[in-house]
């Protein structure tokens, strides 16, 4: 063969391996609600991944503080290729403990933001239906998206799991009552947008994913921070009854928080239209987004509007109304860490002041003799009452009633350089290994190694047989005991990974009786 005809062939070949290459990251063609769409598939073929589905009508023009409405239709085929935009929020910068890849992308950001993703084995290697898991992301119910990183769900569903990631609206846009927006509903409620996406996307689930390979009626929610509260709110929901079967909540819970009333809620959407000049429902649908974003800053989470919410979440679990799931929960040993920790004498006089007679047992709890010593009590003061009594308070509910329980604390502290080196197991610190999402972790920053390689393995391990059965323990994983509220243990998962007393368990109790009395 002369060199030209060599040439020749070698170039078809090339040409036939890029074709091949590129027909390769074309995900099937399929139906859902509103018409077909098209995604693409990861680097090796295995995994099809379809971003940016529509679940729902933009929220707006006069879909702005309305109920989720049915997807528009749309012609031909939807390419489902990209994230769809985040909600409306400020651009993210990073800030704290809280690196890029815990982040939104920076673009686009948008009120047109009712989208969700999904990862899943390719049809050809799909057999029985597969468990379904849909995420539920935090920000304080004022940021987030479903566009981080970390939140990536190509490696779950290499364990045999459909993944779906959802996005909700957030701060005014998802959580701003009016009395004009209780009348208009016709439910004599609002306010709970957000919430109300999450169960727009629940329904979307139930109805579509079975074309992904997914088992509608193997559903397990799932959320981290306000995600995890969400979660929470899901289960007492009665709006979301029949949607889900088991629930994964990390850090986050909605017991003894006291979300503002209907009524509540109204008046201060009163006020915050004083403030723009507008007065009226019309008026407000009118002001642009930004301006909104810039104005109606005040704290905007759930509230108990008689509908979603029809009481406190601890409220409907006491009358045990809440939908039955099976629940891992837990949170993480350095949430909410202290940066600044009183001394000794200030933290004495605080709490002696704050707990008067009780003070003794409290810092039998928090001792404070030496400046260190009440530094360290302070950061455990800080995880207790942030996230420690929350999700002890809903594991210890759930336990009560004989439904199923998982408890962890996550205790591995990331390495770190740098600023990020002072904040340990931090908050949301655990999601990358629960997902095996450590690749996205930015290892200048946080320079792992095998060890954490290997929690990510067990933890994921642990999440992804939860998904599936209920039940988080398999063949090679350290036995993890359910939840007993008579002798509470939990699963540590850092350096070692094993089962523990929860030895903190009274100072939890106290804690929380001490605020019931307030």
């Amino acid at each position: 063969m002369n060199l030209h005809a060599f040439s020749i062939r070698f170039l078809l070949l090339v040409a036939v391996f890029t074709c091949l290459q590129f027909a390769s990251l074309a995900a099937d063609t399929l139906r859902v609600e509103g018409g077909r769409i098209s995604g693409t598939t990861s680097y090796d073929g295995g995994i099809s991944i379809y971003k940016g589905i529509p679940f729902a009508a933009p929220p707006v023009g006069n879909l702005r503080w309305k109920a989720p409405q049915p997807v528009k239709k749309w012609n031909g085929v939807l390419a489902c290729d990209k994230f769809g935009p985040s909600p409306m929020q400020s651009h993210p910068v990073p800030f704290s403990m809280w690196s890029a890849e815990f982040l939104i992308p920076k673009t686009p950001i948008s009120e047109d933001c009712l989208y969700l993703n999904v990862w899943t084995e390719k049809k050809g290697k799909v057999g029985a239906k597969k468990p379904v898991i849909v995420w539920i992301y935090g920000g304080g119910f004022v940021s987030g998206g479903a566009g981080c990183p970390i939140y990536d769900g190509e490696a779950t569903a290499r364990k045999g799991v459909v993944f779906v990631s959802i996005n909700y609206r957030v701060g005014a846009f998802g959580f701003f009552a009016h009395p004009e927006l209780t009348k208009e509903s016709g439910k004599n409620a609002s306010g709970n947008y957000g919430l109300m996406d999450q169960i727009a996307a629940l329904k979307w689930v139930k109805k579509n994913i079975a074309q992904f390979g997914g088992d509608p009626d193997n559903v397990t929610i799932a959320g981290q921070s306000a995600g995890s509260m969400s979660v929470n709110c899901l289960v007492a929901s009665p709006q979301a009854k029949g949607l889900f079967n088991k629930a994964i909540a990390e850090s986050g819970a909605a017991f003894g928080r006291n979300y503002p009333s209907l009524k509540q809620a109204e008046d201060a959407g009163v006020k915050a239209g004083e403030k723009l000049n507008a007065p009226s429902l019309t008026a407000l649908r009118k002001v642009p987004a930004e301006e909104i974003l810039e104005n109606i800053t005040a704290y905007r989470g759930p509230i108990t509007d008689g509908l979603v919410l029809p009481e406190s979440v601890s409220a409907i679990y006491k009358a045990g109304k809440q939908n039955p799931v099976t629940l891992l929960t837990g949170w993480n040993q350095n949430e909410n860490a202290v940066a600044k920790p009183k001394n000794a004498a200030d933290f004495q006089t605080q709490y002696n002041q704050q707990y008067g007679p009780m003070a003794q047992t409290f810092f039998h709890y928090y001792p404070a003799q030496t400046d260190a010593e009440a530094a360290h009590s302070q950061n455990e003061l800080a995880r207790d009452m942030s996230y420690g009594i929350q999700n002890y308070s809903w594991a210890q509910a759930q336990a009560q009633q004989n439904k199923g329980v998982y408890l962890y604390r996550f205790t591995r502290k990331l390495p770190a350089t740098g600023i990020y080196a002072q904040y340990g197991a931090f908050h949301t610190g655990e999601v990358a290994y629960a997902y095996d999402n450590l690749r996205f972790i930015d290892r200048t920053l946080r320079p792992l190694d095998a060890t954490d390689d290997q929690i990510a393995n067990v933890m994921s391990a642990y999440w992804v047989n939860f998904i599936k059965t209920g039940n988080p323990n398999g063949t090679g994983l350290p036995p993890w005991p359910a939840f007993n509220s008579n002798a509470p243990q939990m699963l540590l998962l850092g350096e070692e990974i094993k089962a523990a007393p929860l030895t903190e368990q009274p100072a939890l109790d106290f804690l929380i009786e001490q605020a019931a009395k307030r």
